[in-house]
Parts: structure tokens; C-alpha cells; sequence
């Protein structure tokens, strides 16, 4: 669906958030942590996903700066998305990583209920972002490097949304656990 680096580019990101967690404790303010995660994501990672990542969490780090109360996390989750849009250009229906993080941010948006629960939210939101994914497989490319390949050779989901939505099932079992 492109050049194929999406698997070892969120690898390398998996493995130098690892060693950043074992050299040193994560911030615990919310802002912070997803403030450092940019920066790590924006040297480590690479790529053009490295770089979006990176927009996304500066972006959603903003509305947790003086709030930490779930309706802050659908409006970090809001935030985070419109900074890729604007930036990257692409949309929801792209075949992009966004569609898994826009199906999710629908959900999210749960948690600006009064009495949400968090986890059962979370859950849904995974579910959204797995199934977005997976749909992606039906979609023609309008952005990303999928987008300069013939769509009668894209047969798999978008590696984007596929690894955006795995993202997002690993926040939650992390919660979980």
C-alpha cells in the first residue's frame, strides 16, 4: 500500500518509546507526557507518519495543558486530528491513518457525557478504529503513499489505519492492565 517502511517505522517507534521508559519515568501530567511523546516520535520515528504523529500529539497536548476530566480527551483527540488534517492534508475516506483515528474521535466523543466511563468508551473506540480500518481495504487512496498506486493493487486495509488503530487497542489494554 506504499513502500512498504509503515511496519518498520512504528516499529522503531515502539522500540525508542521503550528505552525512553526504561531510562527515565514518563511525565505524569497528561500534556507533558503527550508533549514528550511528539518530540520522541518526531526524532525516532521517522517518516511521514513520524511527523504526523507528532503534529497530532503537540496539538492534542494543548486542551489537557489546565484539564485532565475525560471531556478534555475527546477535545485532545479533536485537537490532535485537526492539526493532521490541516498539515497533512488529507481527510476521512483518504484511506489514511485518519480514517481509524476519525472513526475513534466519534466515539470519544462519549466522554463529554455526564457520568461517562472511560474504558467502555475506550473499548468502542477501538472497535470503531479496527472496523475504519479494516474498511479502508474497499477505498480508493486519496492521499499517502497508497495514493500513487494503482487501486486494482491495493488489496489489504491501509497499514496506516491499520497500525493507528493498534495504537489505540495498546492505550487500552495498557488502562486495562
Amino acid at each position: 500500500a506504499g513502500d512498504g517502511d509503515c511496519g518498520h517505522t512504528h516499529a522503531r517507534a515502539a522500540r525508542a518509546i521503550q528505552e525512553w521508559m526504561r531510562t527515565r519515568p514518563p511525565p505524569a501530567a497528561p500534556a507533558q507526557l503527550l508533549s514528550a511523546l511528539a518530540d520522541l516520535l518526531l526524532e525516532k520515528m521517522g517518516g511521514s507518519s513520524g511527523v504526523l504523529y507528532g503534529l497530532f500529539l503537540t496539538a492534542a497536548a494543548r486542551p489537557l495543558l489546565n484539564r485532565n476530566d475525560l471531556p478534555a480527551w475527546a477535545d485532545a483527540m479533536d485537537a490532535g486530528i485537526e492539526a493532521m488534517q490541516r498539515y497533512g492534508g488529507a481527510a476521512p475516506g483518504d484511506r489514511t491513518m485518519l480514517d481509524s483515528l476519525c472513526a475513534a474521535a466519534q466515539a470519544l466523543r462519549a466522554l463529554r457525557s455526564p457520568g461517562a466511563d472511560l474504558l467502555p468508551v475506550l473499548a468502542a473506540a477501538v472497535q470503531s478504529a479496527e472496523a475504519a480500518a479494516e474498511a479502508t481495504k474497499h477505498m480508493e487512496a486519496g492521499a499517502g503513499r497508497a495514493s500513487y498506486i494503482s487501486s486494482a493493487q491495493l488489496l489489504q486495509p491501509d497499514p496506516g489505519a491499520v497500525a493507528a488503530a493498534a495504537v489505540l487497542r495498546a492505550v487500552l489494554e495498557g488502562l486495562r492492565s
